[in-house]
C-alpha cells in the first residue's frame, strides 16, 4: 500500500507537558483518514508537524516518501492544502478577492482557476458579498477553497465542521467526498465528533495522549461495531444451546441477555427456545457507535 503520510515515534514535549508521545501513523494515499481523539489528545500538534508550523522534539515523519530531515520536504509540502483550527480568511473582503490574494501568496500569476474553485466549493454565486456575512458553514467551504488553491492532493482539515450548524455540517461532508473522490485528493480530518466521521472516512486512526492506540480501516471498524440482534430470554443456557444447534453466531452478555448476529427466522427460534421451556422477553436491533467504540479502546489504554 502507498502512503501520503507516514510518522515514527514522534514526540512533542512542552516545558510542562508532552503533547505528542511516541506517535506512529500511517495515511494511505486517496484515503478519508479519520483521525479521531478527545480535544487535548495531540491531534493539531500532529498536524502543525506535518504542515511545517511546529518542529518534533524526536522522531521522524515522510511525506510522499521525502523524510523531513530532507531538504525536500519543503517540495513535498507544496502538495498540502490545510485549514487548521480556524479558516486563513479576510472577512472584509469577498470569496474571490480571498482567494486572489492567496493566488498571490503562492506565486500563481494565473487568476483563471478562482470562478472554478469557487463553484467548486459552493460558493459561485456569492458576488460581492463580504466573508463577513456568510454563514459559519460558508466560511469553512471558503476556508477549504484557500487550502485547494496551488492544486493540492493532500488536504488536511482540524476539526472541519466543528460550530456548524447541520446543514452546514452536511455541506461540507458533501465537499470533502466530492474533493476525495472526483478528485482523487487524500484528506485528513482531525475530529471529535465521531459519528460525523463515521459518514466519511475509509481509514481511521485513534490517538489519545499523544499516541496511537490503534489504526483500522472502515470495514475493519464495521466489522468491530457490527449490527446485531439483542436478544432477552429467561435462561441463556438454553439459547446458547440452540443457537449452537442452528449455527448462529452470538454472544452471551449475562444470564438473560445475549447479542445474536446474524437475522434468524423468529418464529423457528422461538419454538426451539420454547421446546426447551425457554420463553423469550424481548428482541431488538443493536449496534456499537463509533463513539462507543472508541471509549472502550480508551477505557483500555487509559487502564494498560
Amino acid at each position: 500500500m502507498e502512503y501520503v503520510l507516514k510518522t515514527k515515534n514522534i514526540c512533542k514535549q512542552y516545558k510542562r507537558s508532552k503533547a505528542l508521545d511516541g506517535l506512529t501513523m500511517n495515511v494511505p494515499k486517496g484515503s478519508i483518514y479519520g483521525f479521531v481523539g478527545r480535544n487535548g489528545a495531540g491531534k493539531t500538534t500532529l498536524i502543525r508537524i506535518v504542515c511545517g508550523m511546529q518542529l518534533p522534539t524526536s522522531g521522524e515523519f515522510e511525506l510522499y516518501g521525502v523524510k523531513d530531515s530532507d531538504g525536500g520536504i519543503c517540495n513535498s509540502r507544496r502538495r498540502i492544502g490545510s485549514v487548521i483550527e480556524t479558516p486563513s480568511i479576510y472577512t472584509d473582503m469577498t470569496a474571490e478577492d480571498n482567494l486572489r490574494q492567496q493566488y498571490q501568496v503562492l506565486g500563481l500569476p494565473d487568476f483563471s482557476g478562482i470562478p472554478e474553485l469557487l463553484k467548486l466549493v459552493g460558493l459561485g454565486d456569492t458576488g460581492r458579498k463580504k466573508v463577513r456575512n456568510f454563514s459559519l458553514g460558508m466560511r469553512q467551504r471558503l476556508g477549504i477553497a484557500v487550502a485547494l488553491c496551488g492544486s493540492p492532493d493532500f488536504l488536511v482539515l482540524d476539526e472541519p465542521v466543528n460550530g456548524l450548524d447541520p446543514e452546514g455540517i452536511v455541506e461540507v461532508r458533501e465537499l470533502i467526498l466530492k474533493l476525495n473522490r472526483e478528485r482523487k485528493i487524500t484528506v485528513l480530518i482531525s475530529s471529535h465528533i465521531l459519528d460525523e466521521l463515521s459518514k466519511l472516512a475509509t481509514h481511521y486512526g485513534f490517538i489519545n495522549n499523544g499516541r496511537i492506540i490503534r489504526e483500522m480501516s472502515a470495514e475493519e471498524l464495521e466489522a468491530s461495531c457490527r449490527k446485531c440482534m439483542r436478544l432477552t430470554v429467561t435462561d441463556t443456557a438454553v439459547l446458547s444451546t440452540v443457537l449452537d444447534r442452528m449455527g448462529i453466531d452470538f454472544k452471551i452478555n449475562d444470564e438473560n441477555s445475549a447479542d445474536i448476529y446474524a437475522k434468524p427466522n423468529i418464529t423457528q427460534l422461538s419454538l426451539a427456545l420454547a421446546n426447551e421451556g425457554c420463553e423469550v422477553l424481548s428482541l431488538e436491533e443493536h449496534d456499537e457507535s463509533l463513539e462507543s467504540f472508541y471509549i472502550s479502546l480508551i477505557g483500555g489504554a487509559d487502564h494498560a
